[in-house]
């Protein structure tokens, strides 16, 4: 018996994709799980070091990645939405650029989605849960918010100033928005270890979908607060047709956020290695 670590997030969307596992109605063979539970930019770090044999990460932070394969299953893909710039009044772009924008981590997703519609700007980096108050509190002029918060900042009267899944549908003429993805250890795990454990969180994910109501009581574990209708809208958000195989849609998306960033000179990655 292997005994493998694994690392998610805190989030609903991730818990309803182990619900399958952690139930015990979908099992792992051959394999112990070990969970860390991290939010995404503690895994990402987590990763550079390796220090864990799966984990969830951003799809921007595998840029920094050695020796970690892409799963199929398990991604976060926007279908025509993707994380928002929220403030307390109206801004233009061009506004924004000369704002302090306080952003959930430079290696997230949305942080480089970011970068490639405005370009520089000042950024404050802070707990992703903590933006929405930062910004009504006036330490920031405005957030990038990911999660739960895309649905419930106008409960504040606050603003969607930036649309940053409208942003890449426009500019990649609709390719799924690349945020969150799951890598394995191509150092402490064989291909077909690799391969293996995709299959059985493939399955997790399906099981849960097909038994959703009590995938989304398990899930409510991770609400932050928020009501059982929240949460239930944003795992449909997330928890998706892309979400149990990522398929030639999502592999081309990720691609396309790399291409961009080196055509920007943001940063370059030579090869991209999938299960």
């Amino acid at each position: 018996m292997m005994e493998i670590t694994i690392g998610h997030t805190p989030d609903s969307d991730d818990a309803f994709m182990f619900y399958g596992i952690a139930s015990g109605k979908v099992k792992p063979q051959n394999i112990r799980i070990k969970h860390v539970i991290e939010d995404i930019e503690t895994l990402n770090k987590c990763a550079i070091k390796h220090e864990l044999d799966v984990t969830a990460i951003s799809a921007h932070a595998y840029a920094y990645l050695k020796d970690y394969v892409i799963l199929c299953s398990g991604g976060s893909f926007g279908l025509e939405y993707g994380p928002i710039v929220i403030s307390k009044k109206k801004l233009s772009p061009s506004q924004l650029r000369k704002c302090t924008i306080a952003i959930p981590g430079k290696m997230t997703s949305a942080n480089l989605l970011l970068n490639f519609a405005l370009g520089e700007f000042k950024e404050k980096e802070i707990s992703f849960e903590t933006i929405p108050n930062a910004v009504l509190t006036n330490k920031v002029d405005a957030g990038l918010v990911i999660h739960e918060a895309q649905i419930t900042y106008n409960n504040s009267k606050l603003y969607n100033v930036l649309d940053l899944g409208d942003w890449w549908t426009r500019e990649t003429n609709g390719l799924p928005v690349p945020l969150g993805i799951n890598v394995a250890s191509s150092r402490s795990m064989t291909l077909e270890q690799i391969r293996q454990f995709d299959s059985t969180f493939r399955n997790s994910i399906l099981y849960g979908l097909k038994n959703f109501d009590a995938a989304v009581n398990f899930a409510m574990r991770y609400s932050r607060g928020q009501s059982r209708d929240v949460i239930t809208r944003f795992i449909k958000m997330y928890v998706n047709s892309m979400t149990s195989n990522m398929g030639d849609k999502g592999k081309e998306s990720i691609k396309k956020m790399f291409a961009i960033a080196k055509e920007r000179g943001i940063l370059s990655v030579d090869q991209l290695h999938f299960a």
